[in-house]
């Protein structure tokens, strides 16, 4: 069997997980965190003490996760235990910034090119590949880009 945690709460812990399932806006899941750490509680200063499978059908958590979150308020802390990790890495890099929408915006507020009435999405985009400032975009992500900014071709 695995290293068994035991969750021993103190009384500002205690004060803090209290007012954090009572009062103020938090996520759901940090509030069932601490309502979980609250019964899983095992000080001195508590009377009765939830099993694990109690606190389990009683909060819909499975035990599993329940191990997890004494595992971290045990080796982290409080903090760590009702908060996720922060990612270290986004999951995809930004391709189009800030400075590359003015650029847009700048490139469509200009004339258009000989022999058009007006830019499309399809040369915008051809010509940001033209002139070098990305090096390839589809006409749909100019068009997001446009929408979002609230500047219509028309």
């Amino acid at each position: 069997m695995g290293i068994q945690y035991r969750v021993t709460l103190t009384k500002e812990e205690v004060e803090t997980l209290q007012s954090i399932c009572s009062k103020g806006k938090h996520s759901s899941r940090t509030v069932l965190c601490a309502r979980a750490l609250l019964l899983l509680d095992r000080s001195d200063n508590t009377s009765d003490h939830w099993k694990m499978d109690d606190v389990s059908s009683a909060l819909g958590m499975s035990t599993r996760t329940l191990s997890h979150l004494k595992e971290r308020f045990v080796t982290d802390g409080l903090e760590r235990a009702l908060n996720r990790k922060p990612q270290e890495h986004p999951s995809r890099p930004v391709k189009f910034d800030g400075e590359f929408e003015a650029k847009l915006t700048q490139l469509a507020c200009t004339d258009p090119p000989k022999g058009f009435a007006r830019w499309t999405v399809r040369l915008l985009a051809d010509k940001l590949v033209e002139m070098e400032i990305t090096d390839a975009i589809s006409p749909m992500s100019v068009q997001r880009i446009l929408k979002k900014k609230n500047l219509s071709l028309t």
